[in-house]
């Protein structure tokens, strides 16, 4: 299985942390918390990876190269602008090929056990597999409920974690290699179709996209 890691984002609400630094190089407990992607996924015997990368990409692209340093072959997708994650994951899937992919989002922090889902294929009819967590304070609405296993629209409702394993059907129906839209727009019509599965965990993570959480965080692991 390969895996696709999005690191594109400009990072807008972590300024002036990312006037300089592209989000996934800000350091956790003093390294940049792309390197703890990459090195869970290697542990976990995922060694194929396409990141796409676009604000300060060559910050990135010069620090881990082709991924060897790090038990790993990365693939570049660059984007002249970002193409939010929908768009990213489209524009990439030359690279990761016809079969299904684990997807993680560069801005989380978890200690969530990757290798569970990467011997798990996708079961037959399902476009997706989504990782759901407890929702955090800036999310206590949720986005997804779940129900005997299956993703929907309920009114009780978890926050995706930005863990999953995706099909690339679900992007049949898109035109345009430069499409700019978010996950959430090919994942609501396979939603409503049930055709999407999915696992409430409920260890640790932390999203960083702001700069109060990611200051937080960054306090709690290098203290702990």
């Amino acid at each position: 299985m390969k895996a696709m890691i999005l690191a594109a984002g400009l990072g807008a609400r972590l300024r002036p942390l990312t006037d300089r630094t592209p989000k996934p190089m800000l350091k956790i407990a003093g390294k940049p918390l792309l390197e703890y992607h990459i090195k869970r996924l290697s542990a976990a015997g995922i060694t194929e990876i396409v990141i796409n990368i676009s604000w300060l990409a060559d910050q990135i692209e010069d620090y881990f190269s082709d991924g060897s340093d790090f038990g790993v072959t990365i693939i570049w997708s660059r984007e002249q602008s970002p193409l939010e994650t929908g768009g990213g994951i489209f524009n990439a899937l030359p690279a990761l090929g016809p079969a299904p992919f684990l997807l993680i989002s560069g801005d989380i922090w978890t200690d969530f056990p990757i290798e569970t889902l990467s011997i798990k294929p996708l079961k037959p009819n399902n476009l997706a597999h989504l990782v759901l967590v407890d929702n955090p304070e800036h999310n206590l609405m949720g986005d997804f409920s779940l129900e005997s296993n299956r993703v929907g629209f309920g009114s009780e409702r978890h926050t995706y974690s930005g863990i999953s394993i995706l099909s690339p059907e679900l992007f049949n129906d898109i035109d345009g290699q430069e499409s700019v839209f978010p996950l959430r727009n090919v994942l609501r019509s396979a939603i409503l179709s049930n055709r999407i599965s999915g696992i409430l965990y409920p260890g640790e993570w932390c999203d960083i996209g702001t700069l109060q959480r990611y200051t937080k965080l960054n306090k709690q692991i290098t203290e702990g």
